[in-house]
Formats: structure tokens, C-alpha cells, sequence
């Protein structure tokens, strides 16, 4: 017993020998830091954020030739603007943006489940979602705000295409675009995620939580592992991580930093995180903590840390909860199994996709 708790904790600590080359790191900092800092010197920082946020696309670009790189983080940007405007409209009724979450993250996990949409997955999607649910409700500001996120996917293209030709992308081997054609179980895992992302926002707002937005994205976080067949100790990296990050970011805090403090945060945050990621996701996570703060808390930089640190954890370790009650039915029922083939038995939605493919 006491052997396999010791192998445990070293599997948790352990760095992986994957190399990364540092430039890309830094062409992803660069990405989600520059309008952060655009913002702080035009006095727009909020604005800068906004488009921070959709210039984390550029944590989509996968390993293939240009185009293939910039048809896909053009799609990930529609997909930003799509979970933006979905999650700001649904505001308007105080019952509906439990609704639109689950919506938005059934079609975002079909899309990536169904396209092998490499990590971080629909994580950023929920995010997008989530905030802009969190914003408040303003439709003459609507189009600016969306307008914004689009200015900072548009921006990670440019910067890819330029990163591409400087490193010679278009030498890379040819890459066959692959598909998981088992859409029933994809629509069936879409289903059952969707729903306790969706539900675990609809029982914070029960609970009136302050700011429940965390309780959907630890939610999802950690059942992103169950979509993507993750092992378990990633979970627990999740929860240790976010707590550690959560001290760090009560840290920031403060101190009360200024938008110029922030902004180069983002930049530093985020190049850290680029250069952990591949070695020790629960590393990483510590780093994403603070840094997903300061995306979410833009607005109330003078929060006390104490309360943001009480506030923060309970959401965080609620939602993850929810998570891992979902995880464990994922995984140790086979409920969703037999469903898949009861589907699979009769005319099945795969079926459907290969005539149209033919």
C-alpha cells in the first residue's frame, strides 16, 4: 500500500523527457500577452483582454503545414466568437445561460472529438463561454466585444503564418486529415459532459455563489479528462495544481497590481506555462490558475485576496467534485456503452456520415 502511494507521488512529480522548441512558447506568449499590453498603453485594458482571450487560438495550432495551421485556428476563432456571443445573449433570460453552456459544450465536444482536436481540447471554448456569461449584459457592446475577440484570433493567424515561414513549415511531411468516425459515442460522451458542465452552472447559481463561473470550468477541466481518455492523476494534478495556483494568485493579488503589472503577467504566465505543459501537466496547472484569474477578474482587481482565495477555491473544488462524480459514472458504468450499441444495432448517426462522406 505504502509502496503504491510512494510510486504515485513520483508519477505526479515526475518531468517528462519531452523536448519543445522554446520559440514557440514564446510565439504563444507573445500571441496572448501583446494586447494585453496594447490595452494597458491605450488605457483600454479591458478591451486588451477581450482580445487576449481570442488570441489564445494560437493554442490550437497543431504540427502540419501552414494552411492546415491557419484553417484550423480560423475555425477555433469562429468557434471563440460563436461560445461568446452564445454565452452574452443568454443573459438576458436568468434561467437560460445554464442552457447555452451545455449547448455550447456539446457542440464544442463533437467538433473536437469528432475533428481529434488536439489539448487543451474544449477547455478554452468553456472559458470563452463562461466569461462572457460572467460579463455584464450590454448589446450595444455586443458587436465591440465580439469584434475584439475576432481582432485577437485574426492576430494569432498572422503571427502563425509568419512563424510558420520563418521555421519552415511547409517542409513538414504532408498531413492526412484523420477523423473519429464513432459518432455515436461521441454524441453520446458530447451529451453527458454537456449536461454537468451545464448542471454544475445551474446548481452554483442555485446556490448563489459569488461569480460561479469556476464551478463550470473546473467541471469541465476535469471532464475533459473522461472525453479524451485521460488517466485519473491527471485529475488529481488538476485539483492540487489549481489549488497551489490559487495561493499564487491570492499572492498577485495583494498587491493590487496595475493593468501594466497585469498585462506582463499574461505575457510571463503564459510562456511559463507553454514550457511546462509538455513536461508536468500539474506544473502547468499552477501557472494556468493565476493566469485564468486575472482573464476572469479583470474587472475586480480590487478584490480582497482573501476572499478571492475563499471564493475561488470553494467554486473550484465544488465544480471539480462535480467533475469527478461525473468521471467516476463515465468510467465505471457501462451504461453509455450499451446505449452505443443499442444505437450502433439500428440506423446509427455513423452510418449517416459515411454516405454523406461517399
Amino acid at each position: 500500500m505504502l509502496s503504491n502511494v510512494r510510486r504515485l507521488f513520483k508519477d505526479l512529480l515526475r518531468l517528462s523527457d519531452i523536448k519543445r522548441p522554446w520559440h514557440l512558447p514564446l510565439v504563444a506568449a507573445l500571441c496572448v500577452g501583446l494586447p494585453a499590453i496594447i490595452g494597458a498603453a491605450l488605457g483600454q485594458f479591458p478591451q486588451g483582454m477581450l482580445a487576449s482571450l481570442g488570441a489564445m487560438v494560437v493554442l490550437y495550432m497543431p504540427k502540419t503545414r501552414t494552411a492546415h495551421r491557419i484553417v484550423t485556428l480560423s475555425l477555433c476563432s469562429f468557434g471563440f466568437i460563436f461560445c461568446f456571443m452564445v454565452g452574452a445573449l443568454s443573459t438576458i433570460v436568468s434561467w437560460l445561460p445554464p442552457f447555452a453552456l451545455s449547448l455550447t459544450m456539446f457542440l464544442v465536444v463533437v467538433m473536437s472529438r469528432y475533428y481529434l482536436l488536439a489539448p487543451p481540447g474544449s477547455f478554452f471554448f468553456v472559458l470563452v463561454t463562461t466569461i462572457s456569461i460572467a460579463m455584464p449584459f450590454d448589446l450595444p457592446s455586443l458587436p465591440t466585444h465580439i469584434g475584439l475577440l475576432a481582432i485577437g484570433g485574426m492576430t494569432s493567424c498572422v503571427v502563425c503564418v509568419a512563424y510558420s515561414l520563418l521555421t519552415e513549415a511547409n517542409a513538414l511531411p504532408k498531413t492526412d486529415i484523420k477523423l473519429d468516425e464513432r459518432v455515436n459515442a461521441i454524441v453520446l460522451e458530447a451529451l453527458f459532459v454537456s449536461v454537468f458542465v451545464g448542471g454544475s452552472y445551474g446548481i452554483a447559481l442555485a446556490l448563489q455563489l459569488n461569480n460561479p463561473y469556476w464551478v463550470p470550468i473546473s467541471c469541465a477541466a476535469i471532464l475533459q479528462g473522461a472525453t479524451f481518455r485521460q488517466v485519473w492523476h491527471r485529475k488529481i494534478h488538476r485539483i492540487i495544481g489549481t489549488l497551489v495556483g490559487m495561493l499564487l494568485a491570492s499572492a498577485i493579488f495583494f498587491f493590487h497590481p496595475n493593468v501594466w503589472v497585469l498585462a506582463f503577467l499574461i505575457l510571463i504566465l503564459q510562456f511559463i506555462i507553454e514550457m511546462l505543459i509538455v513536461k508536468n501537466y500539474g506544473y502547468a496547472v499552477i501557472f494556468i490558475t493565476p493566469l485564468t484569474v486575472i482573464m476572469a477578474e479583470v474587472t475586480s482587481t480590487q478584490v480582497s485576496p482573501a476572499l478571492l482565495l475563499e471564493y475561488r477555491i470553494f467554486d473550484i473544488v465544488f465544480g471539480s467534485v462535480i467533475g469527478f462524480v461525473g468521471g467516476a459514472i463515465f468510467y465505471k458504468t457501462q451504461w453509455l456503452t450499451s446505449i452505443e450499441k443499442k444505437m450502433d444495432e439500428r440506423k446509427s448517426l455513423s452510418h449517416l456520415f459515411s454516405k454523406k462522406k461517399d
